[in-house]
């Protein structure tokens, strides 16, 4: 009952504020001041703040409200020893060598080296020669794009 009367006490004293704006001639500003200001209106008139005030002020709400924190944190929680478990037994049977036979290994995240040339003659030669490493730090595919953009 006090809520749906702050509502419609805050919707008046938008509505009056709009119309002073629109007598100044700020039409466009006036227009968004009303439209602010019909909302709690409207959310009093579809039920909403009835339903947020019951929902705030019952025990019953509350407790819900606990058992799914309760759930969220038994759920987070099987996650996390799942999680550890999975970990610690692989490095376990990494250690011991028991690895299944037919897995592989997953792919190098390093780039691989040209063929023929090891890492040091590559970088020997390069840097004799005046160019850049063919490391990581090779941007001429983006500088390529950026020229090709005409960036």
């Amino acid at each position: 009952m006090i809520a749906e009367t702050v509502c419609s006490a805050v919707s008046a004293a938008g509505l009056g504020i709009a119309v002073v704006t629109a007598y100044r001639r700020r039409f466009l500003a006036a227009a968004r001041i009303a439209a602010y200001s019909l909302v709690p209106v409207g959310l009093v008139m579809t039920g909403v703040v009835g339903w947020l005030s019951d929902t705030a002020l019952s025990p019953t709400a509350w407790a819900g409200f606990g058992v799914l924190a309760g759930a969220w944190l038994l759920f987070a929680t099987t996650r996390a020893v799942e999680r550890r478990r999975t970990g610690a037994g692989a490095s376990a049977a990494a250690e011991t060598g028991s690895i299944r036979a037919g897995t592989t290994a997953p792919a190098s995240s390093t780039p691989a080296l040209r063929q023929g040339q090891r890492k040091g003659q590559a970088q020997g030669q390069e840097q004799s020669q005046g160019k850049r490493p063919a490391s990581g730090d090779d941007f001429s595919d983006i500088e390529a794009i950026l020229k090709k953009h005409g960036i």
